[in-house]
């Protein structure tokens, strides 16, 4: 038998391609949702295929009625906390910088002031606790459901609402006087 790290855990052909398909529609959604949590670029790059990998080698405990992503997350999520826990440092790298909406007429002075803007939500977010932090940027980053968040969190959609207000009032008292 070969010496090979996936050897006891390694799922059939089809499991295979269909993991390989998970990865590829929720590689950048990862990244984001990591990078939102540390703030470093290169920690979300590596706690995402960190976490893809743990996936890989549970992915036979995988119920594959349920969404790929809310099972992901979690391992992701984990693979997060520990990191902040241990390093207890973020990196100045904007998880804001996503260029994907942005205007096309745009000025460089309203480029300039948009980057500004962003560091500062940034820096602001990065003060709030982990759980504020993770349910704000589930909906206004990542851009899920209450119902999607629901699923993610474990919680009763009244429960993220609630959470998700207190935790939006408590970025918008840090952003009060800088804004």
């Amino acid at each position: 038998m070969k010496n090979n790290l996936f050897t006891k855990t390694k799922p059939d052909e089809n499991k295979m391609k269909e993991f390989e398909q998970n990865v590829k529609i929720n590689m950048k959604r990862a990244y984001f949702t990591a990078l939102g949590f540390t703030g470093s670029h290169e920690s979300a790059l590596e706690l995402s295929q960190e976490a893809f990998i743990r996936a890989y080698k549970n992915y036979n405990k995988f119920n594959p009625d349920r969404k790929f992503f809310t099972w992901y997350y979690k391992i992701l999520k984990n693979l997060c906390l520990n990191f902040i826990r241990d390093s207890k440092k973020y990196n100045n790298v904007s998880f804001l910088d996503s260029t994907d909406n942005l205007p096309a007429n745009s000025t460089p002075q309203q480029d300039l002031e948009r980057d500004e803007t962003g560091k500062l939500v940034q820096e602001a977010l990065l003060k709030l606790n982990f759980e504020d932090r993770e349910i704000i940027i589930l909906k206004e980053f990542q851009g899920l459901s209450y119902k999607e968040i629901s699923e993610l969190l474990n919680l009763p959609e009244g429960t993220v609402m609630s959470k998700l207000f207190y935790a939006r009032k408590k970025l918008l008292k840090l952003l009060k006087g800088v804004l």
